[in-house]
C-alpha cells in the first residue's frame, strides 16, 4: 500500500480517536476551544518564526551565501502552518515541532543524514583509463 494513501486513511482515524478521547476527558465545548486556540496561537507563531527566516534568509543574501537553511526553513513553516490551520491535536502537534527552531533543526538533521545515505548508496564509480586515439595513425 502506498505511504501517502496509508496517511491519508491513518490521520483522520487518529484525529478522530483524539477528540473523542479528549472531548470525553474535559468536554466538548473545551474541546472545540482547544483547536480554536492552538491553531490562532500556531499561526501567529508561525508568521512570527517565517518573518525571522526571511529576515535571516535576507542577512545571508547580503553576505552573497546561498541561504538553503533559510529556505528549507520557510517550506517546513509554511507546511507547519497548515498543519496547525487543519483542526486536530496530532497535527497540532507535528506542526508545533516543525515551528520551534531546534526541534526544526532535529528533523532536518534526521532527514539529511536520510538523504545523504541513500545518496551515497546510489554511487557507483567506474575507474579506468582512456587515451586520445589520432586519426592519421590508425
Amino acid at each position: 500500500m502506498n505511504a501517502i494513501l496509508l496517511l491519508i486513511i491513518l490521520i483522520p482515524v487518529i484525529e478522530i480517536y483524539l477528540f473523542i478521547e479528549i472531548g470525553g476527558k474535559i468536554g466538548a465545548l473545551y474541546t472545540i476551544s482547544l483547536i480554536f486556540v492552538t491553531a490562532f496561537l500556531g499561526v501567529f507563531y508561525a508568521r512570527y518564526e517565517g518573518f525571522n527566516t526571511l529576515r535571516s534568509g535576507l542577512s545571508q543574501m547580503m553576505k552573497n551565501e546561498l541561504p538553503i537553511y533559510e529556505i528549507i526553513s520557510g517550506a517546513a513553516l509554511a507546511f507547519a502552518s497548515l498543519l496547525l490551520i487543519i483542526p486536530g491535536f496530532a497535527t497540532d502537534l507535528v506542526g508545533l515541532l516543525m515551528i520551534f527552531p531546534p526541534t526544526r533543526k532535529l528533523i532536518f538533521l534526521k532527514f539529511s543524514k536520510n538523504y545523504s545515505t541513500k545518496i551515497k548508496k546510489k554511487e557507483d564509480f567506474i575507474e579506468g583509463e582512456s587515451e586520445d586515439i589520432d586519426d592519421k595513425n590508425g
